[in-house]
């Protein structure tokens, strides 16, 4: 009797531009990860380029999320907003339903939701925001995915309301003792050499363990694996870190699969 393989998601921010105004090389990364953390016009992104990533993501068969944010272009979603709950769940609704009817009207549809930036982060520990996106999506569509941070408020939430709660790790980004993202500003908190990027997305996937800037091991149980679209040589990290994951014995595959 054979072992399955085991499934691990790929995915990475796109369609991070707006008007003009382009980031990070989204046909390629395209070709590489199995799901897109689409953005939703409130840290960047506008209808054309919403249309244009949808359109080849279906094509490409990548999985569609909604990459929910703080209203903040000039900070792309960045900053910490204290807004309140309600007007924050009213916002993911809003990015959420704009997002869907675009991805419809080319042949797709959204199948998860990922905070993204300081909105991630954020949830991680602020319960009345973490419950405000939660609100959001079960009053939107409860069968879709919610994607954070393993251990977060966000995604004790989601589990209490019945959403599907899908753990993510960040082969690019650097890691605390206490299992949370680097603030981007401190040291360690990007990484950019393909080979450390690597080994460290199939340390997450194949032994839920990463490790933290001070050498420590962290369990991180993940079932997905992000690549920033916007960090140095995306690209190229991104096709490293598909080929470890498959030389490593794991099906790459969007987890709404």
């Amino acid at each position: 009797m054979t072992t399955p393989q085991r499934r691990i998601d790929l995915n990475a921010d796109l369609g991070e531009g707006f008007g003009v105004w382009r980031l990070g090389d989204d046909d390629a990364l395209l070709d590489v990860v199995s799901s897109a953390n689409v953005a939703c016009g409130f840290h960047a992104g506008d209808p054309s380029i919403m249309r244009r990533t949808c359109e080849l993501a279906v094509a490409r068969g990548v999985a569609i999320g909604a990459q929910v944010s703080y209203r903040d272009l000039v900070g792309f979603g960045r900053r910490f907003l204290d807004i309140a709950a309600a007007e924050l769940a009213d916002d993911v609704v809003y990015q959420l339903a704009a997002l869907d009817g675009i991805a419809r009207s080319v042949g797709g549809r959204v199948t998860y939701v990922k905070p993204h930036g300081a909105l991630y982060n954020a949830t991680v520990g602020h319960e009345e925001q973490a419950r405000a996106v939660v609100d959001a999506v079960v009053r939107y569509d409860p069968s879709l995915a919610l994607l954070g941070l393993p251990g977060s408020a966000l995604l004790e939430r989601a589990g209490r309301a019945g959403v599907r709660e899908v753990r993510e790790g960040f082969a690019d980004r650097g890691y605390t003792a206490q299992g949370t993202l680097v603030p981007r500003d401190r040291p360690g908190a990007l990484i950019e050499d393909p080979a450390v990027v690597a080994e460290r997305a199939v340390r997450m996937a194949a032994e839920g363990v990463v490790v933290a800037v001070d050498g420590s091991r962290v369990a991180v149980d993940v079932a997905s694996v992000c690549v920033h679209g916007d960090t140095t040589g995306a690209v190229r990290l991104a096709r490293s870190v598909r080929a470890a994951l498959t030389a490593a014995g794991l099906d790459v595959a969007a987890f709404t699969g």
